[in-house]
């Protein structure tokens, strides 16, 4: 089981109009963990994957039968939510799980003010 308070020595900072070339170019997932709600008032990145924190954990474990077959431990991950606080317990958790690169981009307004593009659901 993954602890959300552990710190992990691994991650490194990725700036966010890296992220978003890399969201375009495909070789990066990106990961909104948002809830419904969040999503539903304010859109979410272009090319995001929403997965609420609350399932997270089995959709992208490698172990669980539900994982996602988008994701793939060598691939690399960005996640974001509101302030970068869910996120951050996302991508340790990630990283807990045997994520080689998992990247914590703060909160969809980053992505905003990098020139991320933010779609409606």
């Amino acid at each position: 089981m993954f602890n959300p308070f552990k710190s992990q020595s691994n991650t490194v900072q990725l700036p966010m109009a890296d992220a978003i070339a890399q969201v375009a170019a495909g070789t990066l997932i990106l990961i909104d963990v948002r809830d419904g709600n969040e999503l539903a008032q304010t859109g979410k990145a272009d090319g995001a994957i929403h997965l609420p924190l609350m399932s997270f954990q089995m959709k992208t474990d490698p172990r669980s039968p539900e994982v996602m077959p988008e994701l793939d431990v060598d691939t690399p991950v960005g996640i974001y939510c509101a302030t970068g606080a869910r996120s951050g317990m996302a991508t340790r958790a990630m990283l807990q799980m045997g994520y080689k690169s998992v990247h914590n981009l703060g909160g969809l307004g980053n992505w905003a003010n990098a020139g991320g593009k933010v779609v409606r659901v």
